[in-house]
């Protein structure tokens, strides 16, 4: 049987939708369909890879009879799946999963500057039904912007109507929750956290009201996962600190630009000291040490760096 081989270079525990997609497209064209093995042989190989900071190198031999496909964000952002492909079921074998996995709407209207979203795929649109991914008791949504587009929110209805569990794995838009989808929202059942994201000052008072309209209708856990976009530490520090006295979890995440530039010392020190759960509750920013001997912002082996 012709073999097709398939390599997710991330290889970071998050299963790779494409891939999964690929793997049964091939399948029911009656091709056995594995991960690539070193020194196997195959009639095509295909390597995604989602993030520009992931390594290319390949770590080992393999024989490619007619071609070889590279495709995913860290590659080309332009490069699609064939709409026969994109349209399948995902394998879920391939990771083992038992939650199922796709979107529902594509692209985005908003045009964040940090976001490749608008770029790569266009403004917001319907995509598909759940039906077309959905075979568990669990999904996880990665649509950038579901709450944006009416289709969106009719297939959340579809979700809570199924007492299907669900996590919008890209989080929602603050911006977007009035009453009545607070309502639809309070109706679902929830994998993880809610998510929802405050990257600059004018957030906060957005996710203020998303806040207060999901407690009261009911949305749990109430205790919602924020993500912090950190560029300017001194402002990210002003969110965190509104974040923390509305009772939300906070996650850090250091501004890393698209061409996979690493964050500064100081940033990577302030994540620390957020996503740290301890040292969160028990010391501010203002008090706190990275280490023994060494300020906020320096490097091992830099100037300041007295251990």
């Amino acid at each position: 049987m012709k073999k097709i081989g398939l390599y997710d270079l991330d290889n970071n525990g998050f299963p790779n939708l494409a891939l999964m997609k690929l793997s049964m497209y091939h399948k029911s064209d009656g091709y056995e369909v594995e991960w690539l093995q070193e020194d196997g042989y195959y009639e095509a190989v295909f390597c995604s890879k989602v993030f520009t900071y992931t390594p290319d190198e390949m770590p080992f031999r393999f024989h490619v009879k007619t071609n070889m496909q590279l495709g995913g964000t860290g590659f080309n952002m332009h490069i699609k799946l064939d709409k026969e492909v994109e349209h399948t079921c995902p394998d879920y074998t391939l990771y083992d999963m038992d939650y199922s996995m796709g979107f529902v709407t594509r692209g985005c209207f908003r045009s964040c500057e940090w976001c490749i979203v608008r770029e790569k795929e266009g403004t917001i649109k319907p995509h598909t039904n759940v039906d077309e991914f959905l075979r568990h008791g669990k999904v996880v949504l990665l649509d950038n912007n579901i709450l944006a587009h009416s289709h969106g929110i009719r297939q959340i209805e579809v979700l809570a109507s199924r007492k299907v569990k669900v996590d919008f794995n890209q989080g929602l838009d603050a911006r977007l929750v009035d009453h009545s989808v607070a309502k639809i929202l309070g109706k679902l059942k929830y994998i993880k956290k809610v998510r929802m994201a405050c990257d600059k000052p004018e957030d906060m008072e957005h996710i203020r009201k998303a806040v207060e309209l999901m407690r009261w209708h009911n949305v749990t856990p109430r205790n919602y996962f924020v993500y912090v976009l950190v560029r300017d530490v001194d402002e990210a520090v002003e969110r965190v600190r509104f974040l923390k006295g509305m009772h939300l979890e906070c996650f850090a995440q250091p501004f890393i630009d698209a061409e996979g530039n690493p964050p500064t010392q100081l940033q990577k020190d302030f994540a620390r000291w957020v996503n740290h759960s301890p040292i969160f509750k028990s010391t501010t920013w203002e008090t706190y040490e990275p280490r023994k001997g060494r300020p906020k912002g320096v490097a091992k082996g830099e100037q300041g760096y007295t251990q």
